[in-house]
């Protein structure tokens, strides 16, 4: 799914054959999860192929490297270069870019010494948004921001994801909603989350929550179509049976939510705000105009 024979990457200084690629089995990232990654999309535009929002995606792997101790000098225009390169290389337009940041060998808990870039890529267009999810409210809690960066994209995170996801698609539904400390929505397994109701769309405060850039490109998409948008902390029954709820993500991009908890929202999704920024966000990433 994800690389054959002639697939490029760019590892640790240089571009090489996926197949070729290895890790070592004493580095940290490996044992710990430490490591930090972003997810990526470009597109087929007007323009040619475009990354979007990639100065918004390095400054962030750049933060999430700087939060968790790990050294990292690329700057943003070195790594956007390289990804043009990647893509280029591989003959992508549409496609996902997964940057991860490794650790050097270290088998203490101490912060990394060295670390490894590497630009993976793989041909992306996916089906999501014609999709209607059945989420529930998980028993999983976001990591409590006293305990981790959680502003930062670490991998490690990521096993409280696996686990909230993997429960609720064991219980028949697509996807978890997942709970903070107070009991407050945070986000899915691996996206942000909105819900509408009386034509404004209500999505959760910072604080426990990672900042999405498609959140914040969902906020700026409002504000040029006048949707009113309030950032605020809520219970999973003020969403549940609302007139409409979605997920958005890099990869998810803007995912229409069904039901939540087997309470359907109540208004036919072609016919919310929340559809309208579905559409407007579909025009953006291909650089139409609003």
């Amino acid at each position: 799914m994800y690389y054959n024979d002639d697939t490029a990457i760019y590892f640790d200084g240089k571009f090489m054959k996926a197949k070729d690629a290895g890790t070592d089995l004493y580095g940290q990232s490996l044992h710990y999860g430490y490591s930090v990654f972003e997810g990526i999309k470009s597109y087929s535009t007007d323009h040619g192929t475009q990354i979007f929002k990639a100065k918004e995606h390095y400054e962030r792997l750049k933060r999430s490297a700087e939060l968790m101790h790990i050294p990292f000098d690329y700057s943003v225009n070195q790594l956007t270069e390289l990804t043009y390169e990647l893509l280029d290389r591989n003959g992508f337009t549409d496609a996902y870019i997964r940057p991860l940041v490794t650790c050097s060998p270290n088998m203490s808990l101490s912060k990394g010494q060295k670390s490894y870039l590497s630009l993976l890529a793989w041909e992306w267009n996916n089906g999501y948004l014609a999709d209607k999810m059945k989420i529930m409210t998980s028993p999983f809690q976001r990591p409590n921001p006293k305990a981790f960066k959680v502003e930062a994209k670490v991998g490690g995170h990521y096993v409280n994801s696996i686990l909230a996801c993997q429960d609720a698609k064991d219980k028949g539904y697509d996807e978890a909603l997942v709970l903070d400390e107070n009991g407050n929505v945070a986000e899915s397994s691996g996206a942000n989350v909105f819900y509408e109701k009386d034509g404004v769309l209500y999505t959760p405060a910072k604080g426990s929550i990672l900042p999405g850039i498609t959140r914040q490109t969902v906020m700026e998409i409002c504000n040029e179509l006048n949707i009113p948008v309030e950032e605020t902390f809520f219970k999973p029954e003020e969403m549940r049976g609302a007139e409409a709820g979605f997920f958005c993500g890099t990869a998810a991009e803007i995912v229409a939510l069904d039901s939540l908890d087997d309470v359907p929202f109540t208004r036919n999704w072609e016919n919310t705000a929340s559809s309208r920024v579905q559409q407007a966000y579909l025009k953006l990433v291909r650089v139409l105009s609003l």
